[in-house]
């Protein structure tokens, strides 16, 4: 391995959440770094390269160096990923939308940045995990992040009510997601589930010109109609 000096840097470059403007959430921290990278870690090649040459129209695409990362990359091919780095070479690590390593595979390259002496550079960009708890009005102060829930109905009920017990003791926000095209049913589950009086944020289509905000109690939301078939959301309860 080469002196630390000598070695490249991990660049965790922020995305889009969504069909919107670059310069309206991305700042030009992340342009500078996409016009001096040419090797990247990311998702999906086609999203990456769209949204590379929407930073750096000029930039040419046929000297991007990217590897792909997703629930199908071997873990022996995590190390090629990081070699760019030991030759003395940046990298960028881009998540299919919003920030790398935040509920995104990316976490495994910059452990294994971290384990190789490699320097880690996080840039700004968006989260919709802390975009949404920003706009809840729920406790900031204490809470964790879930991920996704179980799919069988009565283990996600179970899970939704535990939910609802940890934030009770601890007072803390509870946050989690689901496919988007299970929203509605997520929903639905989530009203039968938990108790009149618990607050629930739902948080949708963050940044994008139709986002969609609101807390309320479960037993107002069962007053609510929304649709939140195929759109991004994130979801927040405490009680």
């Amino acid at each position: 391995m080469k002196p630390i000096n000598f070695l490249g840097k991990l660049y965790l470059i922020p995305t889009t959440l969504g069909e919107i403007a670059v310069d309206d959430v991305l700042p030009q921290t992340v342009k500078r770094a996409i016009d001096f990278i040419m090797d990247y870690v990311v998702e999906n090649e086609k999203t990456a390269r769209k949204f590379i040459k929407a930073i750096n129209p000029e930039k040419k695409q046929s000297d991007l160096r990217l590897h792909i990362l997703n629930k199908h990359t071997q873990i022996a091919e995590h190390n090629d990923m990081l070699k760019p780095c030991l030759e003395g070479r940046n990298v960028g690590l881009m998540s299919e939308a919003g920030c790398p390593g935040v509920a995104d595979p990316g976490a495994v390259i910059v452990k294994l940045a971290h384990e190789k002496g490699i320097q880690v550079v996080p840039l700004v960009g968006p989260s919709s995990i802390l975009l949404a708890l920003m706009g809840s009005g729920m406790n900031g102060q204490s809470f964790a992040f879930n991920g996704y829930l179980p799919i069988d109905k009565s283990e996600k009920k179970t899970a939704l009510k535990n939910l609802e017990r940890i934030s009770s003791e601890k007072n803390q926000s509870q946050i989690f997601i689901e496919t988007p095209y299970r929203n509605n049913k997520l929903l639905e589950d989530i009203l039968q589930s938990l108790q009149n009086s618990t607050r629930l944020c739902i948080a949708t289509d963050i940044t994008l010109p139709t986002e969609y905000i609101k807390t309320l109690t479960v037993n107002d939301w069962k007053k609510t109609k929304v649709d939140l078939h195929n759109r991004p959301t994130i979801y927040i309860i405490q009680k």
